[in-house]
């Protein structure tokens, strides 16, 4: 294991570094690209102007359309879902923050030990399936296999599960129970964002499940170069580092807490000191991998933001799907849009953007709009 001494670096030198490390001034040219670079992808299914993961994707892959990345996963939804051997990526739940992501198919291995554990625990999401479930569980098994995938509306007479985000039918809740321990995923996203299941051998190519389960050890370091992949300027916790030693750069911020990047990013590293980001303000999704980390983006953006869609209204401080705005270096403020389906039209619910950039945050906002096919 190899210690580095710190490398100082000045805010906005940091900065520059993110911003190109994470793609946003050189996009890549294909989803699949991107999804590889930043190692998932959070997927969220509330739509208010954009969904979580095409916004965080829309100025990180050249000419990405809304719904690119369901696609990239699943194919055209007016198509069958794409064969196993086509497929490069997978939805699932990461194994240690539980989110819905997109993964590449490398990770499979590493997500095995959490689905197993799933199984052993109690819980009405993801847990162990009750006694009334296990019967059911069976029958949908075997339903999947015969007829091909199938969503929890081809299930409609199963009763109710009310211990399960308040009300789903119980065959809602076992599908994803099945989902989370592995023996399901997710084949096809229908109307509505319905998820339609199938069988793992059918959605993953064959090399992929027969991959042998890493150690506990190779898990936990997979998963601490994932979250440097995913942010690629991170704190990481004393149990990660020794892990990852041998892969990362101390970095040395005025202000922040201790940093690490991959040296595989120093060459970017280097080229963020001369670096000029584009002057085009940009509207970053709510969770967008730039400001995941409340704590880091306080202390070296100097932004303190909460994404507020499950905070009640009246404690809201920015609005329900306020998007940060990102100019140069700094992040400057936010927009709140909604996007108005029925008129056709993204409707500003409010913003707080300083005088000198209002220009450049309408026209982004008009872009947003343009994007989503709306006015």
């Amino acid at each position: 294991m190899s210690q580095l001494h710190p490398l100082p670096l000045r805010p906005d030198h940091a900065r520059r570094f993110v911003r190109l490390a994470l793609g946003l001034d050189q996009p890549a040219a294909t989803t699949a690209a991107m999804l590889e670079h930043l190692g998932y992808v959070q997927i969220d299914p509330l739509n208010l102007c954009g969904r979580m993961h095409d916004l965080i994707l829309r100025p990180r892959v050249a000419g990405y359309r809304e719904g690119d990345l369901m696609r990239h996963l699943h194919g055209p939804a007016e198509e069958p879902p794409l064969a196993a051997e086509r497929r490069s990526a997978f939805e699932h739940h990461h194994p240690q923050t539980n989110i819905l992501v997109a993964f590449p198919l490398a990770a499979w291995p590493h997500l095995l030990a959490a689905m197993h554990a799933r199984t052993r625990r109690s819980g009405a999401w993801s847990g162990r399936l009750t006694p009334k479930q296990k019967p059911l569980a069976a029958t949908l098994l075997a339903e999947i296999a015969a007829r091909g995938p199938l969503s929890a509306e081809d299930f409609a007479g199963s009763g109710r599960a009310r211990s399960v985000w308040g009300s789903a039918t119980l065959a809602k809740a076992t599908l994803q129970k099945l989902f989370f321990h592995g023996r399901l995923l997710i084949a096809a996203r229908g109307p509505g964002n319905r998820r339609c299941y199938d069988l793992p051998e059918r959605i993953l190519p064959a090399a992929t499940l027969a991959q042998p389960a890493p150690t506990a050890t190779d898990s936990a370091r997979w998963a601490a170069l994932l979250k440097l992949r995913q942010r690629r300027l991170v704190t990481l916790k004393r149990t990660e580092l020794p892990l990852v030693a041998d892969w990362v750069q101390p970095i040395a911020v005025e202000n922040c807490p201790p940093l690490h990047c991959l040296r595989s990013d120093l060459p970017l590293l280097e080229q963020a000191a001369h670096h000029v980001p584009a002057p085009t303000l940009q509207l970053l999704a709510p969770l967008d991998p730039l400001l995941y980390d409340r704590r880091l983006t306080s202390a070296l953006w100097r932004f303190d933001y909460t994404w507020e869609a499950y905070t009640p209204p009246a404690k809201r401080l920015r609005g329900h799907y306020a998007l940060p705005l990102l100019a140069g270096t700094e992040l400057v403020g936010h927009v709140d849009p909604k996007a108005d389906r029925a008129a056709g039209r993204l409707r500003v619910v409010s913003r707080s953007v300083p005088r000198r950039h209002r220009t450049a945050a309408s026209a982004a906002t008009r872009a947003l709009a343009a994007w989503l096919g709306l006015r």
